[in-house]
Order: C-alpha cells, then structure tokens, then sequence
C-alpha cells in the first residue's frame, strides 16, 4: 500500500519569524497615524495606545506561543479552538476565514498593491482589478510549488519592506527635529471624551498589529517546531513593536501633529519635508513590497485552515489532498485564490471584511482563554513553553480582547450584528458536514 504525501518540515526559525513580521506589517503602519492622530491630540498619547497595542500583541504572541508548542499542527489557531471548545468553534473560524477574513483581507491588499502600482504605471479601475488577480495568480503559483518557496518569497519581500520601513525611520531620525516638549502634555484641554477617542483609535492600533498569529498556520511544516514556533512568535512581534514605535517617533520628528492629523498620506508626507517629490515615489514603492509580500504570505499560510478542516472531515474532503511532489494542500491553496478573485471581481469584499473582522477577536479571545483549559487539563508539568507571567499575560490579552469586541458592538451595532449573523450561517453548515461524516461521505483517508 503506497504512502499517503504529507507535508515536510521545511520551514526554519528564521522563515517563521520573518512570516511573523512579514504577516503584521502591511500597508497599516503607512496609512492608520493619521487616523489615530485625528482622534487622540496628544504625541505621548499617541505613542502610549501604540505600545499598548504592542504590549498586547506581545501579550497574544506569548500565549499562542504555549499553545503552539502544545499543538505544532497545520491549522493553528483552528486546532486550539476545535481541541478546546469543540469542533463547532473551530469550524466557525474557518469559516468565516475562508468566506471573508483571509479571502477578502487578500482581495483588499491585492487591490492595494495594484493601486501603488497604478502610481508609476497608469491604470483604469478594470486594469487594477486586472493586476490585482494577476500578482495574486502569481502569489499563488509561488506557493504552489512548495512551502519553502513561499517561505523564500516571504524571507526577501519582508526584509525589503524592513529596508523600507528603516529608511523612514533614519529620515525622521537624522533629518527630523526633535520636539520633545510636545511629549510632555498627555491630554491637553479639549472637549473630547478620553475613553471614546481611545477606543476609536485602537480600532486602527490593533488592525496595524494584526496577523503575527499567521505562523501558527504552518506549524505543521516547520522544524524543530516546538521551540522555533514560539521564538518566532515572540521576537517577530517584538521587532514589530519596536519598528512601529520607531516609525511614529520618526512622522513626529518629520511633521506636526495637526500636519500629520490632516494626511492621507502621512509616510509619504513626512519623508517628503527631507527628500521632496522623490519620498512619495519612494514612500509608493516601499508600501506596494510592503503590501505585496503580506498577501504572499496570507496566501501561503491560511490554506492550512482550510486543508486542517478537510482533514477534519468538516470541509470539502479534496482541500486535505497533499500534492505528491510538492507536498501542499494545493486545492486548499486554490480554492482560496479562485474565492479571493471572485471577491475582487465583485468589489464587494470591503463591506463584508467591515461586517466580519470584529470577529476575529472573538475567536483571538476564546484562543487566549484556551491556556486556562489546556493547563486544567493537563495533569503533569509537560515539557515546552510557558507563558512567562501566567496567568496574567493571557488574561490580560483576553480581557482587551473582550473589551474591543464589546466596543465594536456599541459603537457598530448593525455591522456587528451583520457579522454574528454571518457566523451564525456558519452553524447548519457544519451540522450538514458533521452529517456527511458519520455517513462516511466526508471522511478522509
């Protein structure tokens, strides 16, 4: 009887920590300031829900790192969930991952890198749709061929967003003027409610930091994965920290707080005050590798969800095929893709991510909570990483967590409902396949 393929453990430490970083830094750190400044009128404030944003990526890192290290498998995130709570939770993840999350998050940064592509090379509203499905057809091919060329892709295309990032950060470091009195005033006199414009800026801070949980996916193709799934977590996400506290000292230095409120391009706007025209063409070129070398790898590594649920036997029975000489769930991987551009044609994905993504932080604070029931459970002292801090470090990510999710449904009731509703669809659909496996209809071999 001939061997089954499998997946192989190519993936290195570095390949893994470079996912962490590569899967976190997109076109957020780029565009979200802004944003942030409009609503918080403060530097130090500023700076302050930036490194409490980090503080509790840092916080989820840790903890997903135990959990990793606890269940190296493809899938990730899916497989707490579905060993903690039940198969239900977990499929409900996946579910709304593939519909919407990863598909439209990977529809939206392949609209995203053919617009900064648009900046050189002119394009019509068809031809970015165009470039759009092109560069993720060739994201796809990419990662067909084997997980270490997607590792590969990912290890040059981060570097190169980090040589990006790092030239901001030199410009406003060495071209830039300090003003360190405007980080004296934590909340100057204005009449704006603290706790509201807090929560309104998080809203852009947590969708910066979003991502690092990404190398969770590909646990089942890394080596040594018991102790480079956590260190990758770990100091993926703190290099993260570090760079987007760098790069908004360096937009301070470069522009005012009211300059850097007003910009809808605030990266560009400030490398500009130093380099002229030629910073907003480098500014476009630095966010288009930046966004480009995310969605290579969101299409490397969530069509694990999807190949971990097949195998489950509560998805499509041919997304658990491994190819013979690859060794990937290459129908996951496209069947991902042919979603994705479905989507993209449709230009509907932006209102469904707005519905769904609060979401994700349901199924991030249930993951987190998942320690508690994983250590309950475990009756000797086993072997691998703990959470430093424990229990603190995961009940602080679950507490935030909670707390985003709760104010995202009273400051966006109807979206909000709009994404449970979508979730809630979720459930006869996985009572249909649970049916079909206990017929015999969904069961891999």
């Amino acid at each position: 009887m001939s061997q089954q393929p499998a997946l192989v453990r190519k993936l290195s430490r570095f390949d893994l920590t470079i996912i962490v970083i590569g899967s976190v830094i997109g076109s957020g750190i780029f565009l979200t300031p802004s944003g942030i400044a409009r609503q918080l009128p403060s530097p130090l404030l500023i700076l302050m829900v930036w490194v409490l944003g980090g503080l509790l990526a840092l916080s989820g890192a840790l903890t997903f790192a135990e959990l990793g290290a606890r269940m190296p498998h493809a899938g990730g995130v899916y497989v707490f969930l579905t060993r903690a709570y039940g198969g239900l939770a977990g499929f409900l993840y996946g579910w709304a991952y593939f519909l919407v999350v990863n598909t439209g998050g990977l529809a939206a940064l392949s609209i995203a890198f053919a617009t900064y592509l648009g900046f050189f090379v002119p394009l019509s509203p068809l031809g970015i749709k165009l470039v759009a499905i092109g560069g993720l057809i060739l994201l796809t091919a990419i990662n067909y061929v084997g997980v270490k060329s997607g590792g590969i892709f990912a290890d040059v295309f981060t570097l190169l967003k980090l040589i990006g990032i790092f030239g901001v950060i030199l410009v406003g470091f060495v071209g830039g003027q300090a003003n360190w009195d405007a980080f004296t005033t934590l909340w100057p006199e204005k009449e704006v409610p603290l706790g509201h414009a807090l929560a309104l800026a998080m809203v852009g801070v947590l969708w910066s930091y979003g991502g690092w949980q990404h190398a969770t996916y590909v646990a089942g193709e890394t080596r040594n994965e018991r102790q480079n799934l956590p260190f990758a977590l770990v100091t993926g996400t703190f290099i993260v920290v570090l760079v987007y506290v760098c790069t908004n000292l360096a937009y301070f230095f470069l522009l005012p707080l009211e300059a850097i409120a007003a910009s809808e391009r605030v990266a560009a706007d400030a490398v500009a005050t130093i380099l002229g025209p030629l910073g907003g063409q480098l500014i476009a070129v630095a966010i288009f590798i930046s966004v480009f070398g995310t969605a290579g790898i969101y299409t490397m590594t969530a069509p694990r969800i999807y190949y971990a649920m097949a195998r489950d036997g509560v998805f499509f029975p041919k997304l658990a095929e491994i190819h013979p000489r690859f060794h990937v769930p290459t129908y996951a991987i496209l069947f991902q893709t042919v979603w994705a551009i479905f989507l993209i044609l449709s230009g509907t994905f932006y209102q469904l991510i707005t519905y769904v993504a609060f979401t994700d932080w349901i199924f991030f604070a249930l993951a987190g909570a998942s320690v508690f029931i994983f250590r309950r459970r475990s009756h000797s002292q086993a072997e691998g990483f703990k959470t430093p801090g424990y229990p603190f470090t995961p009940l602080f990510f679950v507490i935030v967590s909670t707390w985003f999710v709760l104010n995202t449904l009273v400051s966006s009731p109807m979206q909000s409902l709009a994404g449970l509703g979508f979730l809630a669809l979720g459930i006869p659909v996985y009572v249909y396949w649970k049916r079909r496996l206990k017929t015999g209809g969904g069961r891999n071999p």
